[in-house]
């Protein structure tokens, strides 16, 4: 049995973002997370691009949270020499019915706080992306890219100066309450309980039959950072999640490489109108101006990875909407990420939850569930909201 003022449950971004700014508050901190190495899920498969907020409605957290952390991210990135551009993003209509949802957007984004932002015809657009194909479109400078490997990093450096302690390969499979808050029950994880299965933990040992390590922590206040499986811990800490309407509809994104012979078709991030669950099939890049389309929206129940290649020509037509040169044989099948949506298919916005648990009978527990996008943007922001609300336990 281990004490620690706050134990943290999941590796990803958002966790070791937490794990940073409570670490460096003073607080004793434990990390656990299921993988052997942090980011192996969502952190890492997605576009890597910093969010100006421009989409989401003026006083959620989604808003607020994105435009604050786009601050302090760049803020970061400078003084760290973490890799990143400000290339600015490019949203475009490419028919009379999607400038409504331009003119929408660009009246939230003023509200939002999302920093510059202007209307574009479409000789303007031509001028600044010679090779995009639209009748208008919105410019928003503030928006950029950044190494998200090279950002996890500088979070996992950052708690660990200041002696977090990161436990890989780690699952919970108990939590109680303690007179002083949590008792979590850990086992190690084998790479097959892990490979699509549950953060959660299971019942299997660990490879070649012998008992798997087991430990029980101690932790005064618990963040709820599993990501992907952030419900059914939140479900497994006594929570009702189906009254809460915290039970996740996984949403995966499919994303395809560009042919190198395209490298420099645009210089900005370019966006077309967003869509119902997604923000449409965008064009962007990474640091070494390596390109990608995507991602699509696909509801799904299981974990899979796996790219359809079939959908080449769906990409390759959606893009030529705004890229007309482009061609279905210039796309390859590349990654793909899960969303962890409270959003389902017919269902309208739904916000990050960060929250103390308290009112629904749990003090202590910090739950932070259904951080998709913009969770990269406002990793900062969101661990800066966490720290405040577990020093109110100390």
């Amino acid at each position: 049995m281990t004490d620690f003022d706050v134990g943290i449950i999941g590796g990803g971004i958002i966790g070791l973002a937490c794990a940073a700014r409570i670490a460096s508050a003073g607080r004793s901190v434990v990390l656990l997370e299921r993988h052997a190495r942090p980011g192996q899920e969502t952190s890492t498969r997605n576009s890597g691009v910093i969010h100006a907020g421009l989409y989401y409605p003026t006083g959620s957290l989604k808003a607020t949270l994105c435009v604050a952390g786009r601050r302090l991210l760049y803020q970061r990135c400078r003084a760290q020499g973490i890799g990143h551009r400000q290339t600015g993003k490019l949203l475009v209509a490419t028919a009379p019915e999607e400038e409504a949802k331009l003119a929408a957007i660009y009246a939230r984004a003023q509200q939002n706080g999302a920093g510059e932002l202007r209307h574009l015809e479409r000789r303007e657009i031509t001028r600044l992306e010679p090779r995009v194909s639209a009748i208008s479109g919105l410019w928003s400078p503030e928006s950029g890219i950044v190494d998200v490997h090279e950002l996890m990093y500088s979070y996992q450096k950052e708690a660990a100066d200041h002696d977090a302690l990161f436990v890989f390969q780690t699952e919970v499979e108990g939590i109680d309450r303690s007179a002083h808050g949590f008792e979590l029950a850990t086992r190690r994880a084998t790479p097959a309980s892990v490979t699509g299965g549950s953060a959660v933990g299971s019942t299997a040992g660990s490879t070649g039959g012998s008992e798997p390590e087991r430990a029980t922590l101690l932790c005064r206040v618990v963040v709820n950072a599993a990501g992907l499986f952030a419900d059914r811990i939140a479900e497994r800490a006594g929570l009702d999640i189906d009254a809460l309407r915290y039970r996740y509809h996984w949403c995966k994104g499919d994303y395809f490489a560009l042919d190198p012979s395209l490298r420099g078709l645009v210089s900005h991030l370019v966006y077309p109108a967003p869509v119902h669950a997604g923000l449409g099939i965008h064009i962007t890049f990474d640091l070494g101006g390596r390109m990608t389309l995507g991602p699509d929206t696909e509801y799904v129940t299981e974990l899979s990875y796996r790219v359809d290649a079939d959908k080449r020509g769906q990409f390759a037509s959606a893009a030529r909407r705004y890229l007309p040169e482009l061609r279905d044989e210039q796309l390859s099948a590349d990654y793909a990420g899960i969303r962890p949506k409270l959003q389902g298919p017919k269902d309208d916005f739904r916000d990050f939850v960060v929250e103390d648990a308290a009112p629904h009978g749990l003090p202590g527990w910090i739950n932070l569930i259904g951080i998709e996008s913009p969770g990269v943007t406002a990793s900062e922001a969101i661990a800066e909201r966490v720290r405040e609300l577990c020093s109110s336990y100390f």
